[in-house]
């Protein structure tokens, strides 16, 4: 292995045997492998990647990707099925919470054992003991057992042993988020500074800001296999891709669930129903939606919808202050007027955010008389017509999951006082807004665009 190079991957894998029963463990054993009583899961398949001398690498992916096991190989606390790991230098590791220390010793004891194991003596320990106990700030809590610690008091003891020694290699396993926000951003900054010093680092996170901003490379691991492997924006992005593709996954499980029970209901039983029209609502059940996620009375329907940037390309991640898009594709079953298309904005917690459709903006354009070719409620639509509208704003939303709503409705009068529901279909499209901390900041769950004066 060249001497630039600090970690070695190559054709990781690792290998669990899963067994029914209990005794099928002793019945493996006598067999000597003539029969096998078990199931193979391979928590990590086939796995290559360098990691250089100073260099930072994130490491992302969902609960269950292979991200714990394949850090505990290259640690040496896990044995390898297939493939080897090969590092230059002295490891520092924070893995499971509490992981390395003794719950009968105290902090110090704790500390003195852990420097030992880490292959430094007594006196090194001595030297940079005032610092560690000043970075983890517990007080006379490090003369405790620590089995008496809350979970950050731990972590707090557990990074403060594993900086202030400045190892060669950093591992880090999502150990920083037990932590309250002050001490991860001291943990951060020095982290910030191992790196620049020359220390390797290894990072997991879910954290996907904290990657971008804290790594130079990055791994995506998916059920087990490398998915992604370069620059950290660039893999960043893939693993928004996916978060995105397994959450619309998931819904349109939890549709087709939802149809197939309505299927064997009583139409009548549908929460929110405003029409009796059945015919018309079996036409809508139609295109694969459940009746519980889309309802109305069918003589206009919602195709799709889709979300865009400011290029008209399909886009699922915006900061604030990007252009959002959204679009709403629609088909004329009957022929129509007075309508509005509409659209309305939840997070994941199913907060109603905002709601907007054509006709707000028809009933500015009315109250200043600017003719009937500017307004969309006076427009005629044919049987059989496809049309769209196309919804513009710029975000000012917090980060967060957010589901679009979509519907088109039948406006006797231009006041939304008098509506019939032609079509409403929850879960249209999905979202998600991140931020750059560095370049627009803020909490809550809108950008009220607020100033600062002295």
């Amino acid at each position: 292995m060249s001497n630039d190079i600090a970690i070695k991957v190559e054709n990781l894998s690792k290998c669990y045997q899963i067994y029914d029963k209990p005794h099928d463990r002793l019945l493996q054993m006598l067999m000597r492998g003539r029969k096998q009583y078990y199931k193979e899961f391979w928590a990590l398949k086939d796995v290559s990647f360098e990691v250089k001398k100073g260099e930072s690498v994130g490491i992302l992916g969902r609960n269950g990707s292979g991200k714990s096991t394949l850090l505990q190989m290259i640690c040496g606390t896990l044995s390898p099925t297939n493939g080897s790991v090969r590092t230059q230098g002295r490891i520092a590791a924070l893995l499971e919470l509490g992981s390395g220390f003794n719950p009968e010793f105290t902090g110090r004891e704790n500390v003195y054992m852990n420097g030992a194991l880490l292959g430094l003596t007594t006196e090194q320990v001595d030297n940079c003991f005032d610092a560690i106990a000043s970075f983890a700030d517990i007080g006379e809590f490090i003369d405790q057992p620590i089995k008496t610690y809350s979970s950050g008091m731990l972590i707090r003891l557990a990074f403060a042993v594993q900086v202030q020694i400045e190892p060669e290699i950093l591992v880090i396993d999502e150990a920083l988020s037990v932590g309250d926000a002050l001490f991860q951003k001291r943990c951060f900054q020095r982290i910030e500074k191992l790196v620049s010093n020359g220390t390797t680092l290894l990072f997991v996170s879910h954290e996907q800001e904290n990657i971008r901003t804290l790594t130079n490379r990055a791994l995506l691991l998916n059920k087990g296999m490398s998915q992604s492997w370069g620059l950290s924006s660039e893999v960043v992005l893939e693993y928004r891709r996916l978060l995105h593709e397994e959450e619309i996954a998931y819904f349109g499980h939890i549709a087709n669930q939802l149809t197939a029970k309505s299927q064997t209901s009583d139409l009548n039983d549908v929460e929110e129903k405003p029409s009796k029209n059945d015919a018309a609502l079996e036409k809508i059940e139609s295109i694969g939606r459940s009746n519980k996620l889309s309802f109305g009375d069918g003589e206009i329907k919602v195709i799709r919808v889709e979300t865009l940037d400011n290029e008209d390309k399909p886009c699922s991640v915006y900061y604030p202050g990007d252009q959002l898009k959204i679009k709403v594709y629609c088909e004329a079953r009957a022929s129509f007027s007075k309508i509005n298309v509409a659209v309305r904005l939840r997070n994941k917690e199913g907060v109603k955010i905002y709601s907007w459709g054509t006709l707000n903006q028809d009933m500015s354009r009315i109250a200043r008389d600017q003719g009937s070719k500017s307004i969309f409620w006076a427009r005629q639509f044919q049987a059989g017509e496809q049309f769209e509208v196309t919804f513009n704003c710029q975000c000012s939303l917090g980060v967060n999951l957010y589901e679009l709503q979509a519907s088109v409705s039948f406006e006797d009068t231009p006041d939304y006082m008098s509506q019939r529901i032609l079509h409403w279909l929850d879960e249209a499209a999905f979202f998600q807004v991140v931020m750059k901390r560095d370049e627009h900041f803020f909490g809550g769950v809108t950008d009220l665009m607020m100033k600062a004066e002295w």
